[in-house]
């Protein structure tokens, strides 16, 4: 620190005061992410200016800006458009979209749910599924993102479904989710939230409007997932009965006529929606299905009809 003002810094004291490096903060001279620094003689002055932009572009990088975006924002913020809808917008989205409450629980109190076993490989992978999150300090002590997640875990260990056995169904069931989420968000920006990210960064107008609708739509996701999975729930659960008490088994079934849903792989609707379009899948897939069904038919008659005629030349 300067000894004539407490409001000067030399380079390598900037560096101290924000946490940055040296080379950092060169860095973000040259990409223009910091105002010039006064020149006295050979040496570089900076400010309290230049510690609170430095603090800013930490506070962005941690909200995952990249570099190129905080530049951007931060000239906006230089020309007299605030950053605080923005940053407000930003907070909305990263904010908690439950309601349920994180928790934590012992190693041993987690050992005694699980049958008393001390299984360090299965404690190991729920870390890596992110099920359980270590304590930095407290090595026999987690924070439990979603305790109903682990209940449901609890439970399926319970009715004797090995662990390696629910991990396996948790990373596969994470994968069909988190492509239900990307087209939620796919959808919500192309009818919704476009007309508000047209401008980059968004006017502090904007981005509050955005921020509003993000609180109003959030529960919406949820809300159609849990809808959707009760019915197919309904539907699946019902067949699969049907299928092990047998065909003349008395239980109620789903009218011909009501539409069943098909899961099919991220890469093929990717590829069909590359194909046709995303508007035209559905249309595509059920025509390519009764194509392919009709073909079926046709080849079972075919070859009902040249059986029967092997039959009668025998005869």
């Amino acid at each position: 620190m300067n000894s004539r003002s407490a409001a000067e810094y030399r380079i390598e004291d900037l560096a101290h005061a924000s946490g940055a490096t040296v080379r950092t903060i060169r860095a973000y001279q040259d990409r223009g992410l910091l105002p010039t620094p006064e020149r006295r003689g050979r040496a570089n002055v900076y400010g309290d200016a230049h510690l609170a932009r430095l603090r800013q572009i930490a506070d962005l990088l941690d909200r995952g800006y990249t570099l190129a975006s905080i530049k951007e924002l931060l000239e906006a913020w230089d020309a007299g458009r605030g950053l605080g809808g923005v940053l407000g917008l930003v907070a909305e989205v990263q904010g908690p979209w439950t309601d349920e409450q994180a928790d934590r629980i012992s190693r041993d109190e987690l050992h005694r749910r699980f049958g008393g076993a001390q299984d360090d490989q299965a404690v190991a992978e729920a870390v890596e599924l992110g099920v359980l999150e270590p304590i930095p300090g407290r090595p026999d002590e987690f924070l439990v993102p979603s305790p109903q997640e682990l209940s449901v875990a609890v439970e399926l260990h319970g009715a004797d479904v090995p662990l390696t056995a629910i991990a396996g169904h948790l990373r596969e069931l994470r994968g069909q989710v988190e492509h239900i989420a990307s087209r939620f968000l796919e959808f919500t920006t192309e009818h919704v939230f476009a007309r508000y990210l047209g401008h980059r960064p968004p006017t502090d107008a904007d981005a509050a409007e955005a921020a509003e609708l993000v609180r109003r739509l959030r529960p919406l996701a949820q809300q159609t997932v849990d809808a959707e999975l009760a019915r197919a729930m309904r539907t699946f659960a019902t067949r699969h009965l049907q299928h092990h008490l047998g065909a003349d088994a008395p239980i109620a079934h789903p009218a011909a006529s009501e539409p069943r849903p098909v899961l099919l792989p991220p890469d093929t609707i990717g590829a069909v929606q590359q194909l046709v379009g995303q508007q035209n899948v559905a249309a595509f897939v059920a025509a390519a299905t009764e194509r392919e069904v009709r073909a079926r038919t046709l080849d079972a008659l075919a070859t009902s009809r040249t059986e029967s005629r092997q039959v009668d030349q025998i005869d």
